[in-house]
């Protein structure tokens, strides 16, 4: 039951990730979430999400930006980054996850995402098929209604983080 809310891959951080990586393996586009993904909640861009676009663009990505919040603060951080957005994104419904799609021109094979919560960006990358990256939240300041789906968040990745030893373990 609780599978729907596992992300593919857990990490420390979205600058962790090995993103030539996984464009060798066929991924095209990233689709991403902002707050507490890539700077803390309400932040601007910074040089290392700045430095991340730019290298993402020249490996060959599309990138694009969904994000529940609306357009102002969108807007302000996707232009300091040059990448596309969707603000208001309603997330977790995967429409928006597939209309991101549409606009980079992949597929939920080719795409990936990456964001910090696993009730809103998790399951909807989840629900509309792509390869789901959660991340650790940049910054423990959190508005309170995220705060409160942290502690069932953690009881998810208690289950999660149990599937994933007894895998490596060769148990499962």
């Amino acid at each position: 039951m609780l599978e729907a809310f596992y992300p593919k891959q857990y990490m420390a951080s979205a600058y962790d990730i090995d993103f030539k990586g996984f464009y060798e393996n066929g991924s095209r586009g990233i689709i991403f979430d902002i707050d507490n993904t890539l700077v803390p909640h309400g932040a601007p861009a910074d040089d290392r999400a700045i430095k991340l676009f730019d290298e993402l663009r020249s490996i060959g990505y599309e990138v694009i930006i969904i994000s529940n919040n609306k357009e102002p603060r969108v807007k302000m951080f996707c232009d300091a980054v040059g990448a596309p957005y969707i603000f208001k994104a309603g997330k977790p419904n995967p429409r928006n996850y597939r209309a991101a799609m549409q606009r980079m021109r992949t597929d939920a094979h080719s795409t990936l995402f990456v964001g910090d919560q696993i009730f809103t960006d998790v399951w909807g990358a989840n629900r509309a098929g792509i390869y789901s990256i959660l991340v650790k939240p940049i910054h423990p300041k959190e508005e309170i209604q995220i705060v409160l789906k942290r502690y069932l968040e953690k009881i998810v990745l208690f289950f999660y983080n149990r599937r994933c030893r007894k895998q490596i373990g060769g148990r499962d």
